[in-house]
């Protein structure tokens, strides 16, 4: 399968705009895994989520196919930082406590994906596909972000979103279900932080290689309203996943 690479076009913009997880996320994942060897961080991207993964967990494999991402990964000394796929990682066999995928599993060929994460993890090791949906911050600045994201930029979005738009309803998965958890991210931002981040989005990137401009520049002053004055407001995602343990 041919990697889609989405976001290497500024993966340092990438690294300090997007949201960061906390430890909360990592023990609800980990809670139901009675080992804590070795973790593996699939769709890696800069390492974000890997980082907490290396304060639960003895070693760490973080992958992503973006070499630029891998090349923004901050070094730690039990992270083991792999330019590869979800299709192509190499894993010893039932060598891995925890599997996770955050906000890239509908990237990947999951067949494909799925059949190297079972053959990878102990049995009652986990695997975990976690993603987020759009930012909420107020009803006025969701209902301006909701339409540019369906109408402003609607027509550049990767069919692969739509999984991201049903929570992952769609996909097949491999175990049988369990929620270990719930989790909501949360971040205080200022109304600039909040643009920055809205122009890592893939369709905002697609749509200026298209339009050959920026969709966001224009946005940003209605944006700009209805954020009001405020120096900062409190945004959040909630999280939804798909989370099993391997019999």
């Amino acid at each position: 399968m041919t990697f889609k690479d989405h976001f290497s076009r500024d993966s340092a913009a990438y690294r300090e705009n997007r949201p960061r997880y906390d430890m909360a996320l990592v023990d609800v994942l980990a809670g139901p895994v009675a080992g804590r060897s070795l973790a593996v961080d699939v769709g890696c991207g800069n390492g974000q989520f890997s980082r907490l993964l290396a304060d639960r967990f003895d070693h760490v494999i973080a992958a992503d196919g973006s070499k630029s991402q891998i090349a923004e990964a901050e070094a730690r000394a039990n992270i083991d930082y792999r330019i590869a796929t979800a299709e192509s990682l190499e894993l010893d066999d039932e060598s891995v406590d925890l599997i996770t995928v955050v906000q890239a599993a509908h990237w990947f060929n999951r067949d494909a994906f799925y059949a190297r994460a079972d053959k990878a993890l102990k049995s009652g090791g986990a695997l975990a596909l976690v993603g987020y949906g759009l930012t909420r911050i107020t009803p006025e600045i969701d209902a301006a972000i909701d339409d540019f994201y369906d109408h402003g930029i609607g027509d550049y979005w990767p069919p692969e979103r739509k999984h991201m738009d049903n929570a992952y309803a769609d996909f097949t998965f491999p175990y049988a279900e369990i929620t270990p958890g719930h989790y909501t991210m949360t971040v205080e931002w200022s109304f600039e932080q909040l643009r920055g981040y809205l122009n890592t989005w893939s369709a905002v990137g697609q749509a200026q290689k298209v339009l050959g401009f920026n969709p966001l520049d224009a946005f940003a002053a209605k944006l700009q309203e209805v954020w009001g004055d405020a120096p900062t407001r409190t945004v959040s995602w909630p999280m939804f996943m798909r989370y099993g343990l391997k019999p």
